[in-house]
């Protein structure tokens, strides 16, 4: 057997023994429902069965979620290093599935930023089945995107399942294009407000840290106050989105006591890593592993964070079923049993244990080279951006967020590459006629120097260039620099990647509205015989 053929041998077994896994874990929630939420006295047996296969679906949309979204959490982390895929793939399962029971609330929304005006449906049987139709239907959607390797929005899917059940049911009339539309420019928002925070920070730490000569003595000063910028960041997502459901403070109440974190983090870790610091090389992969402890810990509160908030997309719908069976009720709220928050923190945890490694290596390897530096940028524009936007009541998506976060770095390093590239040409013909070890030992001398210094070399260059009466557009000819930019594009960042991703974001939600419809047409016309 050759290796290739073992390689595909096993992968067929893999697959078949997460599939097995799948459905014994669907089975089990179909058996947990029977004996825990569907064991209501004076429920009919249609009933009852609804309950059951409604939880059964509840428990795939979870596991769908944990797949696909808790890839923005630990994809930088495992495609910087700090983690293995292993570890990460434990701490997201632990860290989703406690933010899912202890912060996840007693109440739960159930028709996610006022998708459809429920007043124009008084039938608590219509709306259970569409209800039921919008959860298969983003839960069928998000696993074609995980099969695909496109981290999408779990929020947006749910939501595009609503609007198309509830268009189903009740007509155009019922849905609220204000927020239809208002998550529409999100689409475009997000993704370019998470990236230009994240080349942000990654443009600051290269330029205080490791575009100096002495890396590891900018890192002993900067460090310290990024950790410190971390700390305060993610106290104040964790008090206004993590733990929102238990602890209740207004947005300045919650920056302050971040910034209480951040200073107590700063007066903590600057001995540590000032120590540390002095056993590193001067390099980049010295300073990198300063980094690496900060960024676990943040993969586990964004996980935490996430089970808190985005479990709700799965264990909402089945709440709002739920509500309608047993107490014959239409609710835009619904108050949220033990039970079903169990079953959605545990889907969380099994979809991501079974599946999530495809879209952990997307995020992490896939579209652009990561190291703790990169993912630290990725993290803090993914915290920052969901904190400054919720105070802004702008509609974001924390998966395009992310996404975007890491399509920023990338691009902010093939921009960097590029014009190194044309530095390069400008020492190249500063040094016509020179024998090729001068060139390389002045170039040498280029990278290691400040950036003031590196400004004063390349001067000096230009003149010795201009001496010579050599333009420097001309050192390289024009199809030659396109060739070398686009090589770097192509090195950089993958276009087939973002064009993928890109291309799901976009049809999200119709493709959720339309299959919601559909679903929901078919039990409809199943009824009704």
């Amino acid at each position: 057997m050759t290796k290739k053929t073992r390689s595909s041998f096993v992968s067929r077994h893999m697959d078949a023994l997460q599939l097995g896994a799948s459905v014994v874990f669907l089975l089990l929630v179909g058996l947990y429902a029977s004996l825990t939420g569907a064991n209501v006295a004076g429920l009919s047996s249609s009933a009852i069965w609804l309950l059951i296969v409604a939880a059964v679906v509840g428990g795939y949309m979870a596991m769908n979620i944990g797949a696909n979204d808790v890839a923005n959490n630990m994809g930088p982390a495992v495609g910087s290093g700090a983690m293995t895929m292993g570890w990460a793939i434990l701490a997201a399962a632990v860290f989703e599935a406690l933010g899912a029971i202890i912060a996840g609330g007693d109440v739960v929304g159930t028709i996610k930023g006022g998708i459809i005006d429920i007043q124009q449906i008084n039938d608590a049987a219509q709306f259970a089945w569409l209800m039921f139709a919008a959860l298969l239907a983003g839960a069928l959607w998000l696993h074609l995107a995980t099969a695909i390797g496109a981290p999408v929005s779990t929020t947006h899917s749910i939501i595009g399942a609503v609007m198309g059940a509830g268009i189903a049911a009740g007509g155009w009339d019922l849905v609220n294009w204000v927020t239809i539309g208002n998550i529409v420019i999100s689409w475009v928002v997000s993704p370019i407000s998470g990236g230009l925070v994240a080349a942000g920070f990654l443009y600051l730490i290269k330029r205080s840290i490791t575009y100096r000569s002495d890396m590891t003595e900018a890192a002993t000063r900067v460090v310290p106050w990024l950790i410190a910028a971390m700390a305060w960041a993610f106290g104040t997502y964790m008090l206004l989105k993590g733990l929102g459901q238990l602890v209740k403070v207004s947005f300045w109440v919650a920056i302050a006591a971040g910034a209480v974190l951040g200073l107590i983090a700063w007066m903590l870790v600057r001995g540590p890593i000032a120590r540390k610091a002095l056993l590193l090389h001067n390099s980049k992969d010295g300073v990198n592993r300063l980094f690496t402890w900060p960024l676990v810990c943040s993969a586990a509160l964004l996980s935490f964070a996430h089970g808190a908030n985005d479990v709700a997309n799965a264990v909402g719908p089945l709440a709002a079923i739920y509500e309608a069976v047993k107490e014959g009720a239409v609710a835009s709220k619904a108050s949220t049993p033990l039970w079903i928050m169990v079953l959605g923190a545990i889907g969380l945890a099994a979809g991501l244990a079974l599946y999530g490694a495809k879209l952990i290596r997307t995020v992490g390897k896939e579209i652009t080279e990561l190291d703790n530096m990169r993912a630290y940028a990725i993290a803090m524009s993914a915290t920052l951006t969901v904190i400054v936007a919720s105070q802004m009541g702008m509609p974001v998506s924390t998966t395009h967020i992310s996404i975007g976060a890491v399509f920023g770095v990338g691009f902010l390093r093939e921009l960097l590459k590029v014009n190194y590239a044309k530095m390069e040409a400008v020492v190249f013909a500063g040094h016509q006629g020179a024998d090729r070890a001068e060139v390389e030992a002045y170039l040498q001398r280029f990278e290691a120097a400040e950036v003031s210094e590196k400004k004063r070399m390349l001067s000096e260059m230009k003149k010795r260039a201009k001496a010579r009466e050599l333009a420097v557009g001309t050192v390289l000819a024009k199809n030659e620099q396109k060739a070398l930019k686009k090589a770097y594009k192509k090195e950089i960042v993958k276009r087939s990647a973002v064009l993928r991703i890109v291309a799901a974001w976009i049809v999200t939600v119709p493709a959720t509205a339309a299959l919601a419809a559909v679903l929901y047409q078919v039990v409809a016309a199943l009824l009704s015989v």
